[in-house]
């Protein structure tokens, strides 16, 4: 079995992990808000094992956004052109005036916001609200199966990461054994060919042949693919490794050099 199979094995495992993480915190954010309903169906088909089994169930506070963190690297991943519909059932909308059942979202319900009118006696809105969007949530993960699978997906994507982190643990070893200029260089190689595919994947065309790194960084940044924080630290591991590639008269620091193995390494993480 290749080291290509081993890969997607390992992510076709994470991502049924996912899936049965959400399916436990789908179940208890039901029972957070409806108990007595979602016991009497559990028992239908767990009988005497309904009560181990609700008491297992995680705490939606405790997991969610750990669950949220992985699920959205994932989309971004295989589909970023659903990105925007996943956070937007997390996210509260800025524009919002007043908060109704259409415009509730988990982060509401994380705080367990609920809205009344009369003194409480007439109720607009309130937590349960949240559970349609998180399922809608689930629903999109559960759609990368088919996404996983599909000849449309590049496999390309999923094993690159996995070569860059190869490399920059290779460009470590060098680092610690004193070789502190070629791991700079290692990493910028990195850095080049981890924009290239993000310039590639948002059909950002180039005209230099072979762009550096501030080529790549300035045309990500006028697509508006990466924000200016974004552009200035690219832009900052650029010169360290054109320091350690160039500038034979200075050797970089050991801060330089931990700086761009940390930066290029965030931004092979965060930057699609």
């Amino acid at each position: 079995m290749g080291v290509l199979t081993l890969n997607i094995d390992n992510y076709q495992k994470d991502l049924e992990a996912l899936i049965n993480q959400g399916d436990r915190l789908h179940n208890a954010m039901q029972y957070e808000c409806k108990p007595k309903e979602l016991e009497r169906v559990v028992k239908e088909s767990l009988g005497d094992e309904t009560t181990a089994y609700l008491k297992e169930l995680p705490s939606f506070e405790d997991e969610y956004q750990s669950w949220y963190t992985e699920a959205k690297t994932l989309i971004l991943q295989l589909a970023p052109d659903r990105i925007s519909d996943f956070t937007s059932y997390y996210e509260r909308q800025k524009s919002r005036k007043d908060i109704t059942f259409e415009n509730y979202t988990i982060e509401d319900y994380l705080v367990n916001l609920r809205v009344t009118l009369g003194g409480g006696r007439h109720v607009v809105v309130e937590p349960e609200a949240a559970i349609p969007r998180f399922r809608q949530q689930l629903s999109i993960v559960r759609s990368m199966k088919r996404r996983f699978r599909s000849t449309l997906f590049d496999i390309r994507q999923l094993t690159q990461a996995d070569l860059f982190d190869s490399e920059i643990v290779s460009a470590r070893e060098l680092a610690k054994n004193g070789f502190g200029r070629a791991a700079g260089v290692i990493a910028g190689v990195v850095l080049v060919r981890h924009l290239g595919e993000v310039c590639a994947n948002h059909k950002v065309t180039m005209r230099k042949k072979s762009p550096q790194i501030s080529d790549l960084n300035d045309a990500l940044k006028k697509a508006n693919i990466i924000d200016t924080p974004q552009w200035r630290a690219i832009q900052y591991l650029g010169d360290i490794r054109n320091i350690c590639a160039h500038n034979k008269e200075a050797e970089p620091t050991s801060d330089q050099v931990t700086d761009i193995l940390d930066g290029v390494t965030k931004v092979t993480k965060t930057v699609f």
